[in-house]
């Protein structure tokens, strides 16, 4: 069973954010999530989510997805004292989805200031999957240096850009198509869409 850390921070983009944390429980994965203030009103404004303590959070996800015990579990973003903060029990992988440019920036700069900071940093020095899906347009040439800068050191930057030749017909379809992209990077098999030259 893969182990995925999920972080949501406060960009706009909540929907690939909680599609792709079912997706992955969906796949049988063990999913560790972390989350900024500014994603808790970006999750009501956008979704009219309440993501509230981390325990109220933790039951919400685990009912709204019938996630099977012990497969999430939700860390406070100052919890030091999480398995995602140390190189001795890093996940298989991380993503940051959305990820602001704020976080980006931290993330690249290796400040390390709280728990999703952190957590990117031991994916980073340990070599695991690091996937950042950042949600600002357009991009300043700061972000596209900070950007770059983390792409040399192996991270994977996903701009949540849908393509359109599968004939999206709904909003969900363009969602499905960015985190099906997202799924593909983390080596978890799905169903979200077809594969470029496969027939449904």
């Amino acid at each position: 069973m893969k182990t995925i850390t999920v972080a949501l921070t406060g960009a706009s983009g909540m929907p690939y954010g909680l599609r792709l944390i079912e997706s992955l429980l969906v796949a049988g994965c063990r999913v560790q999530v972390v989350y900024t203030q500014a994603a808790q009103i970006v999750a009501k404004q956008e979704m009219d989510l309440q993501l509230g303590s981390t325990r109220e959070t933790e039951a919400m996800l685990r009912a709204r997805f019938a996630a099977a015990e012990g497969q999430l579990v939700v860390y406070g973003r100052e919890e030091w004292f999480a398995p995602i903060a140390s190189g001795s029990n890093p996940p298989d992988a991380m993503v940051i989805c959305p990820c602001t440019m704020g976080t980006l920036a931290a993330v690249a700069a290796g400040l390390s200031s709280n728990l999703i900071e952190r957590a990117a940093d031991v994916c980073l020095k340990e070599g695991r999957k690091l996937v950042i899906v950042p949600r600002e347009a357009p991009f300043s040439t700061l972000h596209l240096e900070n950007m770059l800068r983390l792409s040399r050191m192996g991270t994977v930057i996903l701009p949540p850009n849908p393509g359109f030749y599968h004939h999206p017909q709904t909003l969900q379809d363009l969602v499905d198509f960015v985190v099906a992209r997202i799924l593909d990077q983390l080596g978890v098999a799905h169903r979200l869409m077809a594969k470029w030259g496969e027939v449904e």
